[in-house]
């Protein structure tokens, strides 16, 4: 495969049996084939997209200080601002050049649950800034969950299986910002390649060149979506459930050419999380004589864990 197959989630939610049913069958195989997807008709409309653009920006160029002062120790960097080169990729020592934020979880339902979680960053010198944010968190997960139902359905599960593992989940939206390239990068990229933590994610601002995937014969393809499309993809909690019938595919963002190396990039992935107590065990139906189970059982809490520790997020 050598490019990324299209869908319309309003097929999905249209009511119409045979719509619903060709989605499945289409965001289904994509999954199995390459992990990806370009998703058009999700629940993000034109306004609310410019607005958060134009306040992460705004953050973005804060002076460095006061972006440091809402970077929050002991958490992992799971709330507020992680600095520029802090994250490596898996395996990777050098740091990602990128800097980002992290809106995490509103819990207004279960006292117990908002615990779990650290509180949201508030960003003082911008007022718009979190409100978007919220609005934004709230439209990608709503997306997200419809996205799990075609899967849920697919996989022969009841069509809500998902629906109270992501309720209250531990989802990120993560603002990023690649900034100008000032000089000859030694060994370093905006971010190396890797797969993702989570269930799956859906990102905003793949629509210039950058991001690629690895298909199944290991060339890297362009992963380019239209102006009213999300890019979306399995991540390894999915892929492990699953015992791997859903492919979570490795994929990275390489520097730009030269001539581009004074433009700074912008994208918004939402990884879209379980709560922690979700066995990832993998499914009794992902496995047969010809596909053994390939993973040891163990919570989201328990891998998310794991990952944190080996990006060097935590300690």
């Amino acid at each position: 495969m050598n490019r990324i197959p299209s869908v319309n989630l309003q097929d999905f939610i249209s009511g119409d049996a045979n719509r619903k049913q060709k989605f499945i069958d289409e965001i289904g195989k994509a999954y199995e084939d390459i992990g990806f997807v370009a998703l058009k008709g999700h629940f993000l409309d034109d306004e609310l997209v410019d607005n958060l653009y134009k306040e992460v920006k705004n953050f973005f160029d804060l002076p460095v200080e006061t972006k440091r002062s809402y970077e929050i120790e002991g958490i992992g960097g799971q709330r507020g601002y992680v600095s520029f080169g802090k994250e490596s990729a898996k395996g990777k020592k050098e740091g990602d050049l990128k800097e980002f934020w992290h809106f995490g979880q509103y819990v207004e339902d279960d006292p117990e649950r908002a615990k779990e979680y650290p509180e949201n960053v508030e960003v003082k010198e911008l007022p718009e800034f979190n409100k978007i944010g919220k609005e934004t968190y709230q439209m990608l997960e709503k997306t997200a969950k419809y996205v799990l139902r075609a899967l849920a359905l697919f996989l022969d599960l009841e069509e809500t299986y998902f629906d109270n593992y992501i309720h209250n989940g531990n989802s990120i939206l993560r603002p990023i910002h690649y900034p100008p390239i000032l000089e000859e990068p030694e060994n370093a990229v905006r971010a190396a390649a890797h797969g993702d933590i989570n269930l799956i994610t859906l990102l905003m601002g793949a629509q210039g060149r950058g991001l690629q995937v690895q298909n199944h014969k290991g060339e890297w393809i362009d992963a380019i979506a239209e102006p009213d499309e999300l890019m979306i993809n399995v991540g390894d909690m999915l892929s492990r459930h699953t015992n791997n019938k859903l492919k979570s595919t490795i994929h990275r963002v390489v520097n730009p050419p030269r001539e581009l190396w004074g433009t700074s990039r912008y994208s918004i992935p939402f990884f879209m999380h379980p709560i922690s107590e979700m066995k990832l065990n993998v499914l009794e139906g992902c496995i047969d004589e010809n596909n053994p189970k390939k993973f040891d059982d163990i919570t989201a809490g328990e891998f998310l864990n794991e990952r944190l520790i080996e990006l060097g997020l935590k300690k």
